[in-house]
């Protein structure tokens, strides 16, 4: 691993949630920490600090005499991360200044346009969603919201991953893209909230049909 100027704990759980959105993780799966630690080239003082930030975050799960293991997902609770997920990006939209929600509209329209497909592999509108998104958020100035957007929707991305596959086809919406990007333009953040909250809700349930859910 690179050293950074950072505690090594939290480099750690960054990789460890790299690793959980590219679905190298199986939820329930137990976590060996010497294998780990041996695996990431670090001892098992700052894994052991980083899996314990990753519990309280709900990432994983620990059981008295039994250790560490991933937390398993339930359809339900992939109900509540998406709410939760929306919720938090809603208001990362309205923490943004004005003045910059306008001047990316027009780009994030063109980008809803570009890419207008009815349909995709997950892994395809996975990425593309996120860089969406991402461009869509990046006038908020919060990093501590950011960051935990960024760690739930890892925890969400690995829950599609095994329930869903990566290569699984998906219907998608271009136009709800757009419409948040319209209402941007117009200079109307309410309705761009309401329609990045539909959007969320859709997307869920696109998911959960998947599963009978």
């Amino acid at each position: 691993m690179a050293i950074e100027r950072r505690p090594l704990r939290e480099q750690i759980k960054d990789v460890l949630l790299e690793r959980l959105g590219r679905g190298e993780y199986a939820p329930d799966q137990p976590i060996n920490e010497v294998h780990l630690a041996a695996d990431l080239g670090v001892s098992r003082t700052p894994l052991r600090e980083a899996l314990i930030g990753l519990e309280r975050e709900g990432i994983i799960i620990s059981e008295r005499g039994k250790g560490f293991r991933f937390a398993p997902m339930s359809p339900q609770e992939f109900r509540d991360l998406t709410t939760i997920i929306a919720t938090l990006e809603s208001l990362a939209l309205e923490l943004s200044p004005p003045e910059y929600l306008k001047h990316i509209g027009p780009q994030l329209l063109e980008e809803a346009h570009a890419f207008s497909a009815p349909k995709a592999e997950l892994g395809v509108i996975e990425r593309y969603d996120d860089e969406w998104h991402d461009r869509l958020l990046s006038g908020c100035r919060n990093d501590r919201l950011m960051d935990l957007i960024t760690t739930l929707k890892l925890t969400m991305h690995r829950y599609e991953r095994v329930v869903v596959g990566d290569q699984q086809v998906l219907e998608r919406s271009a136009v709800e893209h757009e419409k948040i990007a319209e209402c941007l333009v117009a200079e109307d953040l309410p309705g761009a909230v309401a329609a990045l909250k539909a959007n969320w809700e859709s997307g869920m349930h696109r998911i959960l049909e998947k599963l009978g859910a």
